[in-house]
């Protein structure tokens, strides 16, 4: 994945032209979207779906001076178009650009990258590696919408989507629930061997989410398109609405919910535009906390990333808490760690729950896996991968559901490890508290010094780091990193 890197980088060093024609960190995405749609109908052979004298070689074969003037009435007549992808993704879009001559350097750019290779390793990858770049960008306010691939991928394989599925995410952001579900399932099951219409009706009926934000979900659209999920948006795929409003009727009802809900308050500080929810809360965790475990079938089950204040808030967040429990078995709860999100100190868990048969009493017991303390100071020199999750995956067992016997076979490993177990009534003498805490925290203390190997283990990962600051560098500059490669420095 290498090239895909470089391409990634080659392309998010185009911010710099955009950024010097005016053009603010949040609307840079969007921007070389619009771009990188056209090109990539071109590269993928969809350009089918654009009208003609629209498509990418038509931008390119115009000059400089009236480039901008044909890429403007472009993305009107896109927005326009009757193709319903194309159309909404081009719905009320706008340049921000001002200056034809950084039109013409971002076209002969990105023309010029190599398409190729990039097509070898997947433009799925090399968009998502772009949302990733903005996500982590903090000027940008991208990563509010962006939750960590790793995280995604340990949460997907523990859930295991099938094709019998249907799989919703009420609030999308960028769609990487729903595209790690789909890949997850292509993996397991020959879905493109399966007859057209077979396949038609999975593709139709498997994927829903929504999202709010009308530039978040283009990418969205744009991302779920590359990788083979946007056949008929009108169908499935992510729709443009708020969740917490009647628009959530438009997802039905889910076998599987994966989400990251947006932190924080409904804005102004209302209730939800829903009659329909029992706790009416402007805390828009617990809406769709609610949302989520009505929205599921009978024995559904979902995976949802919510911060602390869920597990102990007071109040109504009480009474949601033991709501969630009477109709849902919450099987598993995992603290994350911090640092791995786009606000350093937000500290977040993952909620593992099952719908249960009956209203009442469905929790019989809560397994907390501490993934919290004791970890790693993440970031751009401590990459956060999937490797951190492989002992919470085997704890957690093969059971999707949380099942009695798969909970029987778990181990409780008392409070000198991560995993320990719950019994309802235990929750009850904490009144209905979740924010359940036991390891000490030794990489807080103060003079404890690690193993050399944990050291020299950590100094690896540091020097990784910096060397992909420096590729990242040497492409800025117009330089090929592959001299590092061939003097010995990168590999």
């Amino acid at each position: 994945m290498t090239r895909t890197h470089d391409i990634v980088q080659k392309l998010w060093n185009l911010c710099n032209d955009l950024r010097d024609d005016g053009v603010t960190y949040h609307q840079y995405v969007t921007e070389l979207t619009y771009l990188l749609f056209l090109k990539m109908a071109k590269e993928t052979g969809q350009e089918h779906q654009l009208p003609e004298g629209r498509r990418w070689q038509d931008l390119k074969a115009k000059s400089a001076p009236e480039r901008l003037d044909h890429y403007r009435q472009t993305l009107l007549d896109l927005g326009k178009h009757s193709a319903p992808l194309v159309r909404m993704i081009y719905t009320d879009a706008s340049s921000f650009i001002r200056k034809p001559a950084t039109l013409s350097k971002l076209v002969t750019d990105i023309d010029s990258l190599d398409w190729y290779s990039a097509k070898e390793e997947g433009l799925g990858d090399l968009y998502e590696g772009l949302l990733a770049k903005n996500a982590g960008e903090k000027k940008s306010g991208a990563g509010q919408y962006f939750t960590p691939r790793p995280l995604i991928d340990a949460i997907v394989a523990v859930m295991q989507p099938t094709s019998e599925d249907t799989i919703q995410d009420p609030a999308a952001g960028t769609g990487g629930f729903l595209i790690a579900a789909h890949h997850y399932i292509t993996e397991h099951e020959d879905v493109y061997g399966w007859p057209e219409v077979k396949q038609r009706q999975f593709f139709e009926n498997a994927f829903h989410g929504m999202e709010l934000v009308p530039d978040t979900h283009r990418l969205a659209l744009m991302n779920l398109m590359l990788h083979g999920l946007a056949n008929d948006p009108e169908r499935s795929g992510i729709r443009l609405g708020d969740a917490l409003s009647d628009d959530h009727k438009k997802m039905g009802k889910a076998s599987l919910i994966l989400s990251n809900p947006p932190f924080g308050t409904k804005k102004g500080g209302g209730t939800p535009i829903r009659n329909d929810l029992t706790f009416q809360t402007s805390n828009k965790q617990f809406a769709f906390l609610q949302h989520i475990y009505r929205a599921l079938k009978t024995h559904g089950r979902a995976a949802v990333i919510l911060p602390d204040n869920v597990l102990f808030e007071s109040g109504i967040g009480k009474q949601i808490r033991a709501d969630l429990m009477d109709k849902c078995n919450l099987h598993t709860i995992l603290r994350l760690p911090t640092g791995i999100f786009y606000a350093q100190g937000v500290k977040t868990n993952v909620l593992f729950l099952t719908k249960g048969q009956t209203e009442k009493g469905s929790t019989k017991e809560v397994w907390v896996y501490d993934m919290r303390a004791n970890m790693p100071q993440f970031g751009k020199r401590t990459p956060f991968t999937r490797d951190y999750f492989a002992d919470f995956e085997a704890a957690f067992g093969t059971d999707p559901y949380g099942g009695p016997d798969a909970l029987a076979a778990r181990v409780d490993t008392d409070e000198g490890g991560r995993f320990r177990k719950y019994t309802r009534q235990q929750i009850t003498e904490r009144g209905d508290s979740l924010d359940i805490s036991w390891l000490k925290d030794d990489s807080a203390e103060q003079g404890d010094l690690p193993e050399p190997a944990q050291l020299a283990e950590e100094a690896l990962t540091e020097l990784a780091g910096a060397m992909e600051e420096l590729r990242a560098i040497l492409l800025e500059l117009g330089e090929d990193p592959t001299v590092l490669e061939e003097a010995g420095v990168l590999s």
